[in-house]
Formats: C-alpha cells, sequence, structure tokens
C-alpha cells in the first residue's frame, strides 16, 4: 500500500516521507510516546489516542475472515483460563479481541508476531495469538486453531473486524492531513491497478519468504476498506469504540476520529 507514495510513483502533492519500517506492537508504542507524524496503527491502540491522532480515510486494513487466530500444540479450548499465550502486543487488536473473549486468558506474553509460531512449536507457551501472514502457515508446522478471534467479533456485532489504519497526528494542519489521505488512496489504488510493482519492496521486508503466501496475504488483508474505509468500514470502527467503553477499556470517544470530518476548519 505504500510502495507508490515512497517510491514516487504517483504524485504526492509535494510531500516527502522518512520511512519507517518495525512491527505494529512497535509502531504502536511509537505513536503512544507521540513520536511519529503519520503511523499504521492497531484500530485497539487508536482507541487511546483520539486527543493527538486522526484516522485516514485510506489504508486500513479491515474486513471478514482476517482476523487473529488462537493457536496451540495439544490443548483446548477449556483449559484456556490456565495456558500460557504469547501475543503480538498488548495494544494490537490481536490482544483486544483476546481479553474481550477470554478475559480469563491473564497470563500473557508479549512477542514480536513472528516468533510466535515458534514458540508455540518450542513449548516456551501454550499457545499464541497469531496475525499477519502466520495465518497462512500455522497448519503446515503442525499446529492448531483453538479459535478466531476475528470470527467472534463478526459473530457477535456483525461488523467486519478492524484491525490496523493509518493515523496522522492532529497538530498537523487540516489540509496537509487531508493531502495525506488523498496521496494513500492514490497510492493504495495504484498498488491494485499495478499488483507486481510493489513486489521487490514487500519481498525486501516481508516476514514469510514464499510468494504464494505473501500473494494471498495481501488478497486477504488489502481490500476495499484499504481504498477507502466507507460509511460500512467507520461504523466497524466505531463498534470497536463501543465495545470498548462497555467493557470499560475506555472511558470516554471522542468525535472527529476520522480525517475530513474536521474539514470545515479548511479555508474556502
Amino acid at each position: 500500500m505504500f510502495d507508490a507514495m515512497i517510491h514516487d510513483k504517483i504524485d504526492t502533492e509535494g510531500l516527502k516521507f522518512e520511512t519507517i519500517i518495525e512491527d505494529v506492537e512497535s509502531l504502536n508504542q511509537r505513536a503512544i510516546r507521540n513520536e511519529l507524524d503519520i503511523s499504521k496503527i492497531s484500530f485497539a491502540a487508536f482507541l487511546n489516542l483520539t486527543d493527538t491522532y486522526q484516522l485516514l480515510n485510506s489504508g486500513a486494513a479491515l474486513g471478514n475472515g482476517v482476523g487473529p487466530l488462537l493457536i496451540t500444540k495439544n490443548k483446548m479450548r477449556s483449559e484456556i483460563r490456565d495456558l500460557k499465550i504469547a501475543v503480538p502486543g498488548k495494544n494490537t487488536t490481536a490482544n483486544f479481541l483476546l481479553n474481550i473473549f477470554f478475559p480469563e486468558a491473564a497470563n500473557q506474553v508479549d512477542m514480536i508476531f513472528s516468533e510466535i509460531e515458534d514458540a508455540v512449536l518450542s513449548g516456551a507457551v501454550d499457545a499464541g495469538v497469531i496475525i499477519h501472514e502466520n495465518r497462512f502457515t500455522y497448519e503446515q508446522k503442525g499446529l492448531a486453531k483453538i479459535c478466531d478471534l476475528g470470527e467472534l467479533w463478526e459473530k457477535e456485532t456483525k461488523e467486519p473486524i478492524p484491525l490496523g489504519g493509518i493515523a496522522v497526528k492532529k497538530i498537523i494542519p487540516v489540509e496537509i492531513r487531508l493531502k495525506l489521505d488523498r496521496v494513500m488512496r492514490k497510492s493504495v489504488e495504484f498498488a491494485f491497478a499495478n499488483p507486481e510493482s510493489s513486489a521487490g519492496y514487500v519481498r525486501q521486508h516481508a516476514q514469510e519468504m514464499n510468494d504464494e503466501v505473501r500473494k494471498k496475504h495481501i488478497a486477504l488483508y488489502v481490500n476495499e476498506y484499504s481504498i477507502n474505509l466507507g460509511k460500512k468500514g467507520k461504523h466497524a470502527v466505531e463498534s470497536m469504540f463501543s465495545k470498548a467503553l462497555d467493557s470499560g477499556i475506555i472511558s470516554s470517544a471522542k468525535e472527529n476520529i476520522f480525517v475530513g470530518s474536521d474539514a470545515s476548519l479548511v479555508n474556502p
């Protein structure tokens, strides 16, 4: 999604980007520390950052059948309260869903997402919440699914699962935020129109080295919501706020969480 805007394959309207590539929880932590002007962020982390950030309408990972999986080697769901579970970061949407649906799962270990499968296989942990391309590889490694946390969300809320979006600092002038939103959309649209253009860049930074897995990953997580959240996508994000309020994870929710919702600030 970012290849075209980073490598000047589209008109960036004068914007230039300094790129930092890290796992999503590291980016969540940077946003919590208010370090980044614009960042990929877990929607669950954004719940607590609405004072300082807004969400772009483009660049999101959201959809049906894209949720995190709780996997194991030999334990059953009835024993979840007793399991030591690896999670890909306490601020991730994956951990948010685990805590919503299994509040008894208190023995959690933070781990980089790409290390979780091996930790389960080695017995360092009893189970793990996997995200990204690992949903395509865990069965080949002899691991088994306890449940699909995204599926639980979809059944309960009737909404697609919001995984991550692009956050931009509110202190950035609204005109620039709107420009960022346009550029992000153009970059995603370029990726859809030219799917092989970013192959080298993706291959350079992917955790999973298998080309077929990478293609399946992109096909699943980069979809119409990545171009524009639209009403349905925004409603799904708002449903996460409602769930967080009901569960006491947050105490209040801001309005105007999406770029453009304060577009009246732009001078005519």
